[in-house]
């Protein structure tokens, strides 16, 4: 089990957890919807979001925390944030016990090619794992919403940037292996 360490100010993670079991954390596409409206109301005080992808059993979320924003507060709305989600889903489907398999899983992000990877790794999770046969048409990561010119909580620009222009962002999203030297499996 990856050791968790504290989330600090001004740096990007990469958070994910899985189902209890490896169960459902999403139901029906309602709780998908849920989860991003939560999002916005805990998260983004504290942090910036660059990706997400949420596939029925797991979800990946790229994160750069803010500069400006108490170590320990940040910690304290990811924990609500859960909280929120797994008691609505509790109630919402009758259920008891613990959604998520453990604490909110979190590796923090230092290199510009990793992170560069990450989001590939991300956005391609809906097709490794066989949810969907072609990644670019899963309602629920957030490359849709980074092509194009619709209104987005996401740092749009800044991950564009990251790949010099939206044409390369789409190219290299089209290769079909993620840098191999990157330990990107995460579920």
């Amino acid at each position: 089990m990856m050791q968790c360490e504290p989330i600090k100010t001004d740096s990007y993670y990469h958070i994910f957890n899985r189902g209890n079991n490896k169960q459902l954390v999403f139901f029906e596409e309602r709780n998908y919807h849920h989860f991003l409206r939560l999002t916005e109301k805990y998260l983004l005080p504290v942090c910036d979001i660059y990706a997400y992808c949420m596939l029925p059993n797991h979800f990946h979320l790229l994160i750069r925390t803010k500069n400006d924003i108490e170590n320990r507060s940040i910690s304290q709305a990811f924990s609500n944030f859960f909280n929120s989600y797994a008691k609505a889903i509790n109630k919402a489907y009758n259920r008891t016990g613990s959604l998520f398999q453990d604490r909110f899983k979190r590796k923090r992000i230092e290199d510009e090619k990793y992170l560069q990877n990450l989001i590939l790794y991300i956005h391609r999770n809906p097709e490794n794992h066989k949810v969907i046969s072609n990644f670019r048409e899963y309602q629920f990561s957030s490359f849709s919403k980074l092509v194009s010119d619709s209104s987005t909580f996401l740092q749009r620009d800044q991950v564009i940037d990251l790949f010099d222009s939206i044409d390369n962002f789409d190219y290299l999203h089209s290769q079909t292996e993620v840098e191999s030297k990157w330990d990107l499996n995460f579920d």
